[in-house]
């Protein structure tokens, strides 16, 4: 449009190194000290390198767009110039730029000619080397690049039109447990951050407000005070927390829940516990051993190497007792828990954990009666207490609802949060919370007050997640694990709790000290920000206030972040009524407006549906683009598992106003995590960038009509120029995919609508359908980039396409590579009706797997020899499966109706040999060739396996099977295709391996 302001593209709409930030994104989950995450826990936080690097590259323009201020290239040249002197200099700086030290250290004040266009590239790269660089742990305090970040979002910020002292505002709607803030803060932004939960509210006020604010001082603050509510706690808790006699400490006390046995005059009171190994020393392996005596009573000893049957008390929830065998149901187990509130009043002390003064070397005991005396007292205490303490039950009364495979401790009769505490760790937490709360009492009142205390409150509630009967013993090194080993509350049999006074994982000195770490490494924030308590649906900020809005919304079902919360809010509630009243007036966290859907957890959440969840995130995008200036640029992180929450989400952006421009996936998960190893999950977290759909008279461009024909000439075209790129950033498969939507989506959202020639406005679903298959067409061309796949038949095209979906980098079990963040579950943990282990096979969400084959012109109904449709999963079977169909009689039935096996090498001669009596081919002839090239491949692959050397030579040689060179070109791309480890991989190699052998050059 001829009145359209046009704006010059930030380096995110060009480029990113995204290779480098997510290596440092990876590397950050193995990081402590001074970590955002040894602050206080939250559930699917952001890495901090991610975050810094898009945020600063969503503030700084692109130098080579012809746009760009000729100001803000000028403040490139000196900085960088700066920067590398510095480079060149401080030895600190030298070993962070290691990657990029050619570049670095040819850089002087001369170097850079902002006024001369061949530069302008030059300078471009400079800042994107630096923000690589920068996404580095080790280089986010360091004063050179702190300084240099700083200085060019100072001038990006000048040369873009903000006002001289201002920084640019960063608005974080869903800011959670704070990442997206800080890093705002630390590269010389200004930052606003809200979010509907106290609790990470609080969070961020610690962040943004109080860390900047008093600095050193406050970490200087919180060591002291720290030490001093020890010492108070300590001689309160000194009776429920008594030293051995021989002056060993008792540092961890490990337990079970209990059941009668049910078994025919049994009646057994049976400790359940699922792993009986406490340690590994150099003297041996430590483990629980069972005794039982006369009376049919058990009790455990410790046994010190030797060699022992493995022993475990239950079986997915049912119980075996070692007294009769007998075993109780995991039904009849859950009824005997009616009405004990999760049984720890009643739980077995199975060993005592201890350590000698001065020493760390554990040692294990069993129970003795003083450890039974201990706990005897600490009930009395507990019972003891004021029911109500300023108008607030002492204890925490509250209800804690059951969510469906979320929130599964309910089935042990926890209906209350204090539930999840033995009277002992109640005790402990209702103490530090009472020393807490009576604190500022102690303190000389000024502005330093309010931030002290809450700090402490943070300890308390960092200490509860180590201290309640949902942490175990983890035996590999020896520790308490926490409660929030991942997003739930599932049910732990054997518990472990801590002594807070010893050197233990949730000790209370520990967790002064990891706290006070964090504020000493983020000291450096030089600027103040802002945390608001309100919705993302209804922002306080004016129109056009911010000049970029970066944000990691929730996703549908993923994290149930209010529930979670309440865990911590109960504790917050009772520390910090004096300080914080105002975010912890309610009985628990807000659940109304909270955009997650829980409908199908629990029917007191019928309302919180799909529709509820896109309605109120609609709304929410709708505020982010009324708050951006109209040069403002917008970051989404998305990552959700299944398609249709894409469309969604992308759906809602796009109602709101917003054009895509960009889509960055950047590895934020851990190497190795199962939820990766079992199911179609992306590896990545993709990153939206957008700008707001504007023309200068301000307005939502509501008239802008774009035509269907054009967009579909276009769309292609766009791919072609994409994939390449991040195909040598190692971006493949389902990440490249996703990655794509990015650029295919700025050609259809930078108009209001998109128009056939009938007049008929187009979908934004069946234009995603012509993503998919543009996409698919493409990678097709990079995958056989010496086979000619117009000659390929649609089961080898998909095949390739489904291999090349799952090869992310971090995946080569076979498995897939949409994020279910950290959805693990722990070895203890029993719940019933859970999904079985995942079958052989290659697995994609069946939806995504639709359009990979609709894109490529196939219909997965039709292969069904191929792909098995279970539900919402598609499985694309492992050539073992195939050997029946391959070799014998064609298979009626369809796949979905065959029971699954787990195919061993010995299923496969034996279903080799079935098939050769069924149609009366052995060794003196060979099997009929496949009707496709991949069948082909596949028949020779069995072949092999089997050890058929001479029928694979008869196949390959006197049936002419190997003289087509289409076959031995599709077995080298399935080759590369293949997961490393795979029957599949062994089995192709090993008949590529034969080709020059036999003749085939």
């Amino acid at each position: 449009m001829a009145n359209e302001v046009r704006y010059p593209k930030r380096l995110i709409e060009v480029d990113l190194p995204i290779k480098e930030i997510s290596a440092h994104a990876r590397r950050e989950k193995s990081i402590r000290h001074g970590h955002i995450s040894t602050l206080h826990i939250w559930w699917a936080r952001r890495p901090l390198a991610a975050c810094r690097a898009v945020i600063c590259a969503s503030l700084w323009p692109d130098p080579a767009d012809d746009l760009c201020p000729q100001s803000f290239r000028d403040a490139v040249g000196e900085a960088l110039a700066a920067f590398a002197e510095r480079a060149r200099t401080e030895r600190e700086v030298q070993a962070l730029v290691q990657r990029h030290w050619t570049r670095w250290s040819r850089l002087g004040k001369n170097a850079w000619r902002p006024t001369d266009p061949a530069c302008w590239w030059d300078m471009r790269y400079g800042l994107l080397d630096f923000i690589g660089d920068f996404a580095n742990w080790d280089a986010s305090t360091q004063p050179a690049f702190l300084t240099t970040a700083r200085r060019l979002t100072q001038a990006a910020h000048e040369s873009l039109g903000g006002g001289l002292g201002t920084r640019p505002l960063v608005v974080d709607p869903f800011a959670g447990g704070g990442s997206i803030p800080l890093e705002a803060l630390r590269v010389g932004a200004d930052a606003f951050a809200s979010d509907l939960n106290p609790v990470a509210v609080l969070l961020n006020k610690v962040i943004l407000e109080y860390i900047p604010r008093h600095g050193q001082r406050l970490a200087d603050e919180v060591r002291k005070w720290g030490e001093w509510i020890r010492c108070q706690a300590e001689q309160e808790l000194t009776e429920v927390y008594p030293l051995d006699k021989d002056g060993s400490q008792p540092v961890a006390f490990l337990w079970a829940r209990t059941v009668r046995c049910e078994g025919p005059g049994c009646g057994a009171l049976v400790p359940i516990f699922t792993n009986d190994l406490l340690a590994k020393h150099r003297e041996g392996e430590i483990r629980l051993k069972l005794e039982i005596t006369t009376d049919k009573q058990i009790r455990t000893v410790i046994s010190i190497g030797g060699r022992h049957a493995k022993i475990k008390t239950v079986y997915r929830g049912a119980v075996l007792c070692p007294v009769c065998q007998f075993t109780t149901s995991a039904g009849n187990v859950r009824r005997q828990f009616f009405g004990r509130s999760g049984g720890t009043s009643d739980s077995y002390l199975l060993a005592v954990v201890t350590t000698k003064p001065g020493g760390k070397k554990r040692s294990y005991r069993p129970a003795e009666e003083r450890d039974m005396v201990a706990v005897r007292k600490a009930f009395e205490r507990v019972a003891s207490l004021p029911v109500e303490t300023d108008g607030i039950p002492t204890l925490p009364e509250e209800s804690l609802p059951y969510l469906r495979s979320i929130f599964n401790i309910n089935l042990l009769g926890v209906n209350r949060w204090r539930d999840l505490f033995t009277p002992r760790q109640l005790l402990l937490l209702a103490t530090f919370t009472r020393i807490v709360r009576e604190f500022p009492e102690k303190y000389e009142k000024n502005e330093i007050e309010e931030a002290i205390t809450t700090c402490m409150a943070i300890a308390v509630n960092k200490m509860a997640d180590f201290h309640s009967s949902l942490c175990a013993w983890i035996n590999l090194g020896e520790k308490v694990g926490h409660t929030f080993g991942r997003q739930a509350l599932g049910i732990i049999w054997d518990y472990t709790e801590a002594n807070p006074f010893a050197n233990i994982s949730g000790a209370w000195s520990r967790c002064i000290d990891y706290l006070a770490e964090f504020i000493e490494a983020n000291s450096m924030l030089q600027d103040t920000g802002h945390a608001s308590l309100n919705s993302a649906t209804s922002q306080p900020m004016p129109d056009d206030s911010a000049q970029a809005i970066v944000t990691d919304p929730p996703y549908y079902d993923a994290v149930p972040y209010a529930d979670l919360s309440d865990f911590f809010y109960v504790w917050f509630k009772r520390s910090l009524k004096r300080v914080q009243e105002h975010l912890f007036e309610a009985d628990l966290s807000p659940k109304q407006g909270e955009i997650v859907q829980l409908a199908e957890r629990n029917s007191m959440y019928s309302y919180k549906t799909g529709e509820y969840f896109e309605s109120l995130m609609r709304t929410a995008m709708a505020e982010c683009r009324r708050v951006l200036a109209p040069s403002g640029i917008g970051l989404v992180v998305f990552a959700h598992k299944s398609t249709a929450g894409w469309e969604a989400q992308l759906q809602a952006m796009l109602d709101a106003g917003w054009c895509i421009t960009a889509s960055w996936p950047i590895d934020t998960e851990r190497p190795g995590r199962l939820r990766a190893m079992d199911s179609a999950v992306l590896a990545s977290s993709i990153h939206l960038i957008c700008r707001p759909r504007k023309v200068s008279n301000e307005l939502l461009r509501a008239d802008e009509v774009g035509d269907w024909r054009e967009v579909l000439q276009e769309l292609p075209r766009r791919i072609h120029e994409w994939m390449p790129r991040l195909a040598e950033e190692g971006v493949v498969g389902a990440d490249a995919i996703f990655a794509c939507l990015g650029p295919a989506l700025e050609i259809f959202s930078r108009y209001s609508r998109v128009e056939k020639a009938s007049g008929v406005a187009v979908k934004l679903r069946e234009y995603l359908e012509q993503v998919w298959a543009a996409v698919g067409h493409e990678a097709l061309s990079m995958i056989f980039q010496d086979v000619d796949t117009t000659g390929l038949e649609e089961d080898a095209r998909l095949t390739a396409m489904w291999l090349w979906t799952l090869s992310t980098e971090h995946n080569g079990n076979g498995r897939s590579a949409i994020v279910d963040d950290e959805a693990e579950k722990p070895e203890n943990e029993e719940e019933t009706g859970g999904k079985p282990r995942p079958q052989a096979g290659f697995t994609l969400e069946y939806d995504a797997a639709r359009k990979i084959a609709q894109g490529l012109g196939a219909n997965l109904e039709g292969l069904r020899n191929l792909v098995e449709i279970k539900g919402e999963t598609a499985r694309l079977l492992p050539v073992a499966e195939r050997t029946r169909y391959l070799f014998g009689k064609e298979v009626t039935e369809p796949a979905t109706r065959r029971r699954a096996k787990k195919v061993q090498q010995i299923g496969l001669f034996q279903e080799l040999e079935a098939a050769e009596k069924e149609v009366e081919w052995g060794d003196a002839g060979t099997p009929s060739a496949g009707s496709t090239a991949l069948d082909r491949i596949h028949q020779a692959m069995i072949l092999f396996a089997a050890g058929r050397a001479d029928a694979l030579k008869r196949f390959l040689v006197e049936d002419g099977i190997g003289g087509d060179s289409r076959f031995w070109k599709l077995a080298q791309s399935l080759s590369a295709l293949y997961p490393t480890g795979t029957d599949e991989k062994r089995w192709v190699d090993g008949v590529l391996a034969r080709k020059k052998s036999l003749g085939f050059g």
